[in-house]
C-alpha cells in the first residue's frame, strides 16, 4: 500500500483531488447532520429516552466516521503537494484505530437499535435505562476490543490504495490475518445485520396485522449491506485470491461508499424522526433566538 514518496500508482493528481473533494463533502455533511442529532438530544428533555440513547450513540459512532473522513480529505489534498501522508506511521495506525472504532460502534448501534424498535413496537413497553445503557456500553467496549487487536498483532493497520487514509491492512494475507477478519467479520458485520434483518423483519409482521406499518422496516438493512457491504467484500476476496488483481481504483471504492453511511443514517434515524426532527427545530429556533437577542 502506498504510503510516502510520489503519488500512488493508479492515480494521477486529478483523481486524488476529486477523491479528496467527495471525502470533503462526504465528511461535511455527516458532521452537520449528524452533530444537530446529538445537539437536539442535549438540549430536548422530550428526547432523553432510553430508545434516542441507542439514535446518540449511532450518531456519535457517525459523527467519528466523519472526522475520519475529514482526515482522509486533508490528507488527499496535501499529498498532491506534499506527495506523503502528512501524519507518519503512529498517526496511521491512530487513524486507522480511531475509524475502525467508529465503524463497527455504527454497525454495532444500528443493530441495537433494530433491536430496540422491536422491542417497543412488539411488546409494546418501553425499553428499560439500563438496557440501554448496557447495549451502548457493549457496543462501545466491543467496538474498542476489536479495533485494539491490529495494534496488538492479530491483524494490521496500513495505507489505503491511494494513501491518504489508513484501514486494516489486507494486501498482506497470511494465516493470522484471515483468523482474525472471518471472526471480526462475524461478531461485527454479519452478526449485526442478521440481527437487523430479523428484528425489523418480526416488527414489520406485527404491524401489518395492527395496520400501523409507519416505520421503514427496509433502509436501515439495506444501509448496513450496501454501505458495509462492499468492504465486506473486499476483505473476503483478498483471502482467495491476489488483491493485486483489482485496480487500485476499485479499492478505493469501499471506503467512498463507506463515508455516505453517516449522512444515510442521520437522515434515517434523526431527521426521518419526527419527535427528533422537532428536536433539531427547536434547538435551531433556539439558537436563532439567542442571536437575535444578542443583537
Amino acid at each position: 500500500m502506498a504510503g510516502s514518496g510520489s503519488l500512488p500508482t493508479g492515480f494521477g493528481e486529478l483523481e486524488v483531488l476529486a477523491v479528496g473533494t467527495v471525502l470533503l463533502v462526504e465528511a461535511l455533511a455527516g458532521l452537520c447532520l449528524n452533530s444537530l442529532t446529538i445537539l437536539s438530544f442535549c438540549k430536548t428533555p422530550e428526547l432523553r429516552t432510553p430508545t434516542h440513547l441507542l439514535v446518540l450513540s449511532l450518531a456519535l459512532a457517525d459523527t467519528g466516521i466523519s472526522l475520519n473522513a475529514l482526515v482522509a480529505a486533508t490528507s488527499s489534498l496535501l499529498r498532491v503537494s506534499h506527495r506523503r501522508w502528512p501524519y507518519g506511521s503512529d498517526g496511521c495506525q491512530a487513524h486507522g484505530f480511531q475509524g475502525f472504532i467508529a465503524s463497527l460502534a455504527s454497525i454495532c448501534s444500528s443493530a441495537a437499535i433494530a433491536w430496540g424498535r422491536y422491542h417497543h413496537y412488539c411488546t409494546r413497553r418501553q425499553l428499560a435505562w439500563n438496557t440501554a445503557i448496557s447495549l451502548v456500553i457493549c457496543v462501545w467496549l466491543s467496538s474498542v476490543f476489536w479495533a485494539a487487536l491490529p495494534l496488538l498483532g492479530w491483524g494490521h493497520y496500513d495505507y489505503e490504495p491511494l494513501g491518504t487514509c489508513c484501514t486494516l491492512d489486507y494486501s498482506r494475507v497470511d494465516r493470522n490475518f484471515t483468523s482474525f477478519l472471518f471472526t471480526m467479520a462475524f461478531f461485527n458485520f454479519f452478526l449485526p445485520l442478521f440481527i437487523t434483518l430479523v428484528s425489523y423483519r418480526l416488527m414489520e409482521q406485527k404491524l401489518r396485522k395492527t395496520g400501523h406499518l409507519q416505520v421503514n422496516t427496509t433502509l436501515p438493512a439495506r444501509t448496513l449491506l450496501f454501505g458495509w457491504g462492499p468492504y465486506a467484500l473486499l476483505y473476503l476476496y483478498t483471502t482467495v485470491a491476489d488483491v493485486s488483481s483489482i485496480s487500485p481504483r476499485l479499492q478505493m471504492v469501499p471506503a467512498l461508499i463507506a463515508k455516505t453511511v453517516p449522512t444515510i443514517n442521520a437522515i434515517n434515524y434523526a431527521l426521518g424522526s419526527e419527535m427528533v426532527h422537532r428536536g433539531i427545530w427547536q434547538c435551531l429556533s433556539l439558537q436563532r433566538s439567542e442571536l437575535d437577542r444578542a443583537r
